[in-house]
């Protein structure tokens, strides 16, 4: 998985110029103080016998600025991670994904948001391995967002990019029929217009360009769809949570790619 900041960092009165800790460092901490970091592939100087934690993601990179970034995008740090195998009635965990990196970059100074993205490994899920009780398992825990304070709910624009595969396009009906479907609180698909799409013919301009190659993730954003609505909260833990559940209904629509899925604040939106 791959996660991108974008917004502000105003940094702490406090720090240096330059943060004194690296955005790695800072991931990396976080990850195991919250018991999340999966490292039985690490080396070191323990015996062979030793046992080490499972947990949800092995280290990989982050950085707060990436040499591949299109300048203006306002990028303020970035963060990859290699997923561990999910439990078949479990999600992928973006959510705490999320929440450490959103945690790390606080650190250095406070965080204004105006955009995530997250490369989504939806080829790693099998939807036939899924249990009866939880066809899609991202919904079981979206009662947290219930009886959430409705003025907290932010409008958003939300964009699934499947690369060169046309295949999120093709499911673009079929997923906004399901987050409808669902008993799900996260997200709310606008009154009005609430799908477009962006088929093939170059990048989509629109698009916020992702801060890797291509090659990394069966790029260019040629084939893609965008989802208007409202989100419970703008926070790190519902774009997570909204990212889970649109990885869960496609991997059951039968796509078998990679997914960028950006959510932005839409404009005009307060707070």
């Amino acid at each position: 998985m791959f996660a991108a900041l974008y917004g502000e960092l105003v940094p702490h009165g406090w720090h240096r110029p330059e943060p004194e800790e690296d955005a790695y460092s800072l991931f990396h901490q976080r990850s195991i103080a919250m018991g999340w970091l999966d490292d039985r592939s690490a080396g070191g100087d323990a015996g062979e016998d030793m046992l080490r934690a499972a947990g949800l993601w092995g280290m990989n990179d982050a950085g707060w600025s990436h040499p591949l970034d299109v300048a203006g995008t306002g990028l303020i740090s970035w963060f990859q991670v290699e997923a561990s195998a999910v439990a078949d009635d479990r999600p992928l965990p973006v959510r705490p994904f999320l929440r450490c990196a959103e945690d790390a970059t606080a650190w250095a100074g406070t965080v204004r948001l105006s955009a995530v993205q997250i490369l989504l490994p939806v080829q790693g899920i099998d939807p036939s391995s899924r249990p009866p009780y939880a066809p899609v398992p991202s919904a079981g825990s979206d009662g947290w967002f219930a009886g959430r304070d409705p003025g907290a709910r932010k409008r958003v624009e939300v964009r699934v990019d499947s690369g060169r595969d046309p295949s999120a396009p093709a499911v673009a009906r079929r997923l906004a029929e399901e987050l409808g479907r669902l008993d799900q609180e996260v997200f709310a698909l606008a009154s009005g217009p609430a799908l477009g799409s962006h088929e093939g013919g170059g990048r989509d301009e629109a698009a916020l360009p992702p801060p890797f190659h291509d090659s990394f993730w069966n790029g260019p954003p040629l084939h893609g769809t965008v989802l208007r609505g409202e989100l419970a909260e703008w926070s790190g833990d519902a774009i997570g949570g909204l990212a889970e559940i649109v990885a869960d209904v496609t991997a059951r629509l039968g796509v078998r790619s990679p997914l960028l899925f950006t959510v932005t604040r839409a404009a005009g939106a307060a707070g």
